[in-house]
Protein backbone atom coordinates (compact mmCIF):
# COMPACT_ATOMS: atom_id res chain seq x y z
CA UNK A 1 0.00 0.00 0.00
CA UNK A 2 1.33 3.41 -0.98
CA UNK A 3 2.18 6.10 1.53
CA UNK A 4 1.62 8.75 -1.15
CA UNK A 5 0.25 8.81 -4.70
CA UNK A 6 1.67 11.03 -7.42
CA UNK A 7 -0.53 11.56 -10.48
CA UNK A 8 1.59 12.71 -13.43
CA UNK A 9 -0.81 11.59 -16.16
CA UNK A 10 -0.56 13.83 -19.22
CA UNK A 11 3.05 14.82 -18.55
CA UNK A 12 5.92 13.71 -20.76
CA UNK A 13 9.55 12.95 -20.01
CA UNK A 14 11.31 14.21 -17.98
CA UNK A 15 8.49 15.62 -15.83
CA UNK A 16 7.22 12.32 -14.30
CA UNK A 17 10.74 11.48 -13.09
CA UNK A 18 11.45 15.00 -11.83
CA UNK A 19 8.18 15.13 -9.88
CA UNK A 20 8.77 11.64 -8.45
CA UNK A 21 12.29 12.61 -7.41
CA UNK A 22 10.94 15.68 -5.59
CA UNK A 23 8.14 13.69 -3.90
CA UNK A 24 10.37 10.85 -2.74
CA UNK A 25 12.95 13.28 -1.36
CA UNK A 26 10.47 14.43 1.30
CA UNK A 27 9.47 10.87 2.28
CA UNK A 28 10.91 8.68 5.03
CA UNK A 29 12.92 5.52 4.47
CA UNK A 30 10.51 2.63 3.83
CA UNK A 31 7.69 4.89 2.60
CA UNK A 32 6.11 3.88 -0.68
CA UNK A 33 5.33 6.22 -3.57
CA UNK A 34 2.74 5.22 -6.14
CA UNK A 35 3.22 6.98 -9.49
CA UNK A 36 0.52 7.10 -12.19
CA UNK A 37 1.74 8.11 -15.66
CA UNK A 38 0.54 8.05 -19.26
CA UNK A 39 4.00 8.53 -20.79
CA UNK A 40 4.96 5.25 -22.54
CA UNK A 41 8.64 6.02 -21.94
CA UNK A 42 8.07 6.10 -18.19
CA UNK A 43 8.24 2.29 -18.00
CA UNK A 44 11.95 2.27 -18.77
CA UNK A 45 12.53 5.66 -17.10
CA UNK A 46 11.38 4.44 -13.68
CA UNK A 47 13.47 1.27 -13.89
CA UNK A 48 16.53 3.45 -14.59
CA UNK A 49 15.50 5.97 -11.92
CA UNK A 50 15.30 3.31 -9.23
CA UNK A 51 18.57 1.70 -10.30
CA UNK A 52 20.43 5.04 -10.19
CA UNK A 53 18.90 6.31 -6.92
CA UNK A 54 18.94 3.03 -4.97
CA UNK A 55 15.19 3.12 -4.38
CA UNK A 56 13.32 -0.15 -4.90
CA UNK A 57 10.78 -0.61 -7.67
CA UNK A 58 8.25 -2.92 -6.03
CA UNK A 59 5.61 -3.00 -8.77
CA UNK A 60 5.26 -1.82 -12.35
CA UNK A 61 2.22 -2.41 -14.50
CA UNK A 62 0.00 -0.74 -17.05
CA UNK A 63 -3.71 -0.82 -17.65
CA UNK A 64 -5.61 1.04 -20.36
CA UNK A 65 -2.63 3.31 -21.12
CA UNK A 66 -1.95 4.23 -17.49
CA UNK A 67 1.39 3.10 -16.13
CA UNK A 68 1.56 2.46 -12.38
CA UNK A 69 4.75 2.21 -10.37
CA UNK A 70 5.21 1.50 -6.67
CA UNK A 71 8.57 2.69 -5.38
CA UNK A 72 9.94 2.20 -1.87
CA UNK A 73 12.34 4.83 -0.58
CA UNK A 74 15.56 3.09 0.41
CA UNK A 75 17.77 5.78 1.78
Amino acid sequence: MATETLDVKGLNCPMPILKAKKAIKSMKKGDKLEVLSTDPGSAQDFVSFCRSTGNELLEADDKDGVYRFLIMKSG
